[in-house]
C-alpha cells in the first residue's frame, strides 16, 4: 500500500518554538489554514483511499479541507513530559536526541518524565496498521512522530537520515509497503505543500527541525 505522512498545519506553538505535545493541542494560525487548504488542493489530484489523523485537533483541522478524518488513537505527537512547553534550545535538544535514539533502536531511553521507545512505536505501528487497511491512506500526524518512525522503518535509508532532515509544517514523506512486509521510502518532501509563500522562516518549531539546528 501506498503511505502518505502528512504533518500538520503551523501552529501558535510551532510559531513560538514550544515543545507543544498535550492533548487536545492548539489550533492552526491563519498561515496553517492556508497550509492546510494547499494540502487539500495537492490530494484533490491523487486517488485517496483513506484520510486519518491523530487524537491532537491540529492535525485533524489540516485534513479537514479535504476530508473529514478519521481519527486513529496512537499517531499523536511524541509526548514531551517534562519538557513539555519549554522553548529552550536544551530542552528541544534533548527532546529530539532521545527521540531520535528510539530511531536508531535504542528503545529503552526515556523521555524525561514521559514514555520510552518501546511505548511508542507500540502505539504508532498499531495506529499505521489501522490506516493499511487500505491501498492508499493519507495519514495527517506531526513532525517528530513521522520521522521517528520513519527512521526506524524505512528499510531503504539509514535512521541519520529522517534525523538530518527536516518536516515542515504539511511537509510529506511518502513510503510503500506493509506492517508485515516492511517500508520502503519513496519521497521526501519536508517543505510545505504550496511552496515558498507558505513557509514561514522566523518561526521556532523544534519538531520539524534537523537533528543539528536543534
Amino acid at each position: 500500500m501506498r503511505l502518505l505522512l502528512i504533518r500538520h498545519g503551523q501552529t501558535p506553538a510551532n510559531v513560538l518554538g514550544l515543545l507543544d505535545t498535550a492533548h487536545p493541542g492548539p489550533g492552526l494560525t491563519a498561515l496553517g489554514e492556508r497550509q492546510a487548504n494547499a494540502v487539500a488542493e495537492a490530494l484533490r489530484g491523487e486517488e485517496i483511499d483513506g484520510v486519518f489523523a491523530t487524537t491532537l485537533v491540529r492535525t485533524q483541522l489540516t485534513a479537514l479541507p479535504f476530508a473529514t478524518a478519521t481519527v486513529i488513537d496512537g499517531l499523536h505527537e511524541i509526548e514531551a513530559g517534562d519538557l513539555e512547553g519549554r522553548g529552550d534550545r536544551a530542552s528541544a535538544r534533548t527532546y529530539l536526541e532521545t527521540a531520535f535514539a528510539w530511531g536508531s533502536g535504542h528503545l529503552d531511553v526515556t523521555m524525561p518524565g514521559a514514555t520510552d521507545g518501546h511505548a511508542f512505536f507500540e502505539r504508532f505501528d498499531r495506529g499505521i496498521s489501522v490506516a493499511a487497511e487500505v491501498d492508499t491512506a493519507a495519514v495527517f500526524s506531526h513532525g517528530a512522530a513521522i520521522r521517528v518512525w520513519t527512521a526506524a522503518r524505512a528499510r531503504n535509508v539509514p535512521p541519520i537520515f529522517a534525523g538530518s532532515h527536516e518536516l515542515e509544517n504539511t511537509g510529506v514523506v511518502e513510503l510503500e509497503g506493509s506492517p508485515a512486509d516492511g517500508w520502503t521510502l519513496i519521497s521526501w518532501a519536508g517543505a510545505p505543500v504550496g511552496g515558498p509563500s507558505l513557509v514561514d522562516d522566523s518561526a521556532g518549531d523544534p519538531t520539524g527541525d534537523a537533528l543539528d539546528r536543534a
